[in-house]
Order: structure tokens, then sequence, then C-alpha cells
């Protein structure tokens, strides 16, 4: 499920102050679905479940003011997974919002610039090493995100019943 070079991060407990950089404003985060044999490339992330449970979603983040979405979607991948990527055509939109938490989700086709390329599990430069998010980078399957809780997996990828169904546009609103 994991690349050779990717391991998991300790699953320390963490601060309830983790998420302070993003409670209580809006937020508008880029994401890049890539599909490799049959496979989602997915990272979990902690702090955002009950019982510590991981959280998949595709890599990206946050939109920074002066770059553009390609940019942002293009520095995203780099950071958290060491890879290069060109950014193809537009998938979904996501709106979330809970009590302290709101974001609109773009999602982008992603396609390797380096074919066969590795990922390997980076970092989030916005939290120190001991509080960062994120903790594994794998291929999943639809199968194996199917054996999964629905809330473990990001609204956009709970249906995907075929790597296929990635393609297909959606828009959600909360």
């Amino acid at each position: 499920m994991l690349p050779p070079s990717s391991t998991p991060a300790s699953p320390t407990a963490l601060p309830d102050s983790l998420l302070q950089a993003y409670t209580g404003q809006v937020r508008v985060r880029v994401c890049g679905m890539l599909i490799h044999q049959g496979a989602m490339l997915l990272t979990a992330h902690r702090g955002l479940l009950p019982n510590a449970l991981p959280f998949w979603s595709p890599p990206g983040g946050g939109w920074q003011f002066g770059e553009t979405i390609q940019d942002c979607l293009r520095r995203e991948y780099r950071e958290e997974t060491g890879l290069e990527v060109s950014v193809g055509r537009f998938l979904h939109l996501h709106e979330f919002k809970n009590e302290t938490l709101q974001a609109l989700e773009l999602f982008f086709e992603v396609k390797l610039l380096t074919p066969g390329a590795v990922p390997r599990l980076g970092s989030d430069p916005e939290h120190s090493p001991d509080t960062q998010l994120l903790t594994e980078l794998a291929f999943l399957t639809p199968r194996q995100l199917g054996a999964l809780l629905p809330t473990q997996v990001h609204p956009i990828m709970r249906h995907v019943i075929s790597p296929d169904d990635v393609f297909i546009p959606h828009i959600l609103f909360q």
C-alpha cells in the first residue's frame, strides 16, 4: 500500500491547537487527482477524526496570494509527495463547512512529469515536525477505500467504484 520510501509518522496525541491555523477563516484548497495502475494517490491526515482515525484525501492545500491555481497545485504536490506534476482539467468542486473550519476545494486531474517517479511522504511547511497533519501516502484502489469508514474518506472519493469515476465531475455543496 505504501511506496517503499514512505513511512507513517508516529501516531502521537495532537495538541488542541493543531488545526488553529485553519480555524475561523475561509480557505481555498487546490487538490490533485493522480491515478496509477487503477489506484489513486492519497494522503492520510491526523487530527480530523475521533479515535485517531486517518482521513484520506488527495494531495493538495491552500492557495496563496500571488500564485496561480496551477502553481499552487504543483507546489502542494512537491511538498506533500515529492512529485512534479502537470495540471490537467478541472474535475470537482467541494464546499466544506463545520463549526470551526470552512473551505472551498477545487480538484484537478494531475499527471506525472516523470513517468515512473515514486512518491514519498512530504510535509506541510505550516506545521512543525512534531505537529504534521500528514501521516501516510499511498495508492489506494476503490476496493481499499470501500473497506474504510465513510468518514475516513474525502466526500469526493466516497462513491468511487472504479478509478474512471474520479473523472466524472462533481459539485458538492453542504
